[in-house]
């Protein structure tokens, strides 16, 4: 590889990096598009839930050739007890069409059918290959080197290498993230015939159904977890703060486990054969965290730049959309001849301009008002539920008599001035 010389090397084969191979492969520029694994897809763990419009934006018409799993009519929130849940969703059948709000996917399919919507578009797609530092040239970025010491130059390095990012720390522009700012996350690839699939959730076709569960199942730590329909498999999974989990020293593994026999669980998987285990870290610091995302020859996008929506669930469609974005940049530089700090800053502004960095300013605080405030996680959850089992509870005694053990629950546990505060504290941090 010595002597090659791309216009643009992007590093990650992820939804970031495909994004911004394509976008400027099909502008003419020369692009290389490097994978540590031995194929694009081979090291994700993500859920996952891909939402149409960023794809679309890359490939339009994708839903006619890409391996999706079920188009999602269906979004659901379970908030738990060790017990019991609250269970609020919407479903519509104006979800059921092409292209749908968003699909489930199995990432590994996903990412090879990407990676190779890029080879079509003239992407140089290099699998098996780890980056472990950048090349520097009068203080610009000119290139990379794998770990065997092989060099790849470029005008433009694009990193879309993942949470941690070596590029970045190598760059100076980012740094090692603290436990505070990842997540660990969990999950199972739980198969069950497609017919027990569509009776348990409800569904018809090709709709699926995603859920998001809070409370109790996650033992006070900040986190969630997800179940989530594909065509023949679930995928459950969960995920908390890294910080969480050492301060507590509960094991990943074991609060799964626990998920998988919570009565409001336990139904939809029964029966189903554990077909495979992962676990990734997750950023989750945000926009409060977010590395500079340019510098002399060099930009950054994805989950290597922490973007991230958690309160929405959202990752991959940021990155998409960032991807492009970037890609974009890089297009616009090319016509200038000039690959600065300066001409790649145009990049801040278009995300300042987007749904990306917008979204994500909005929610910055959201996470950092939940630690400070953990009964969020743990108390209001265990009220939501008595006040929905005394509502529905029939024993022979007056409503009002139910209406007043609620009040007087909520007053014992929380108090109405605290409950206020508590609502507008979260309120201000959501924007």
């Amino acid at each position: 590889m010595a002597d090659d010389k791309f216009d643009s090397i992007v590093v990650g084969a992820g939804p970031a990096g495909v994004s911004a191979a394509i976008t400027m492969a099909r502008a003419g520029l020369n692009v290389a598009l490097l994978e540590r694994g031995e194929y694009a897809g081979a090291k994700n763990v993500q859920g996952a839930v891909l939402y149409s419009k960023m794809l679309a934006d890359v490939i339009p018409e994708f839903w006619k050739d890409c391996p999706l799993e079920r188009a999602i009519v269906e979004e659901r929130v379970f908030v738990m007890t060790e017990k019991a849940g609250i269970q609020i969703g919407y479903k519509s059948a104006d979800y059921d069409a092409e292209p749908a709000n968003c699909y489930t996917i199995i990432r590994t399919q996903f990412d090879r059918w990407f990676a190779k919507k890029a080879e079509e578009a003239g992407v140089t797609l290099l699998t098996g290959v780890t980056i472990s530092d950048i090349i520097k040239k009068n203080g610009a970025i000119v290139g990379v080197k794998s770990t065997e010491g092989d060099e790849l130059f470029a005008d433009v390095v694009i990193a879309c290498d993942g949470v941690n990012s070596i590029l970045a720390q190598k760059a100076g522009i980012a740094r090692e993230w603290k436990s505070t700012e990842v997540a660990l996350g969990v999950k199972e690839i739980l198969g069950l015939p497609r017919e027990k699939i569509e009776d348990r959730f409800c569904l018809e076709g090709n709709q699926g159904s995603t859920t998001e569960m809070l409370g109790d199942i996650t033992k006070g730590m900040l986190g969630y977890a997800f179940m989530y329909t594909n065509k023949e498999t679930i995928s459950l999974g969960l995920g908390c703060a890294l910080d969480d989990f050492q301060r507590t020293n509960i094991k990943p593994y074991e609060l799964l486990e626990e998920l998988k026999r919570h009565p409001l669980v336990r139904r939809y998987i029964q029966g189903a054969t554990p077909l495979e285990y992962s676990a990734h870290l997750i950023p989750e610091g945000g926009f409060n965290v977010m590395p500079p995302l340019y510098a002399d020859g060099l930009l950054l996008a994805g989950d290597a730049a922490q973007m991230i929506n958690p309160t929405h669930r959202e990752g991959s469609n940021l990155a998409m959309a960032a991807g492009r974005l970037a890609g974009e940049t890089v297009i616009e530089a090319k016509k200038k001849g000039n690959f600065s700090t300066r001409t790649l800053s145009v990049y801040r502004k278009k995300l300042d301009e987007s749904f990306v960095l917008i979204d994500m300013e909005d929610h910055k605080d959201i996470e950092d008002k939940v630690r400070e405030n953990r009964e969020i996680l743990t108390v209001y959850p265990k009220l939501i539920n008595e006040a929905a089992h005394e509502y529905f509870l029939v024993d022979g005694l007056p409503k009002r008599d139910h209406q007043r053990r609620i009040i007087r629950r909520f007053r014992k546990e929380r108090g109405f001035f605290r409950m206020i505060k508590d609502f507008m504290s979260l309120r201000k941090a959501i924007g």
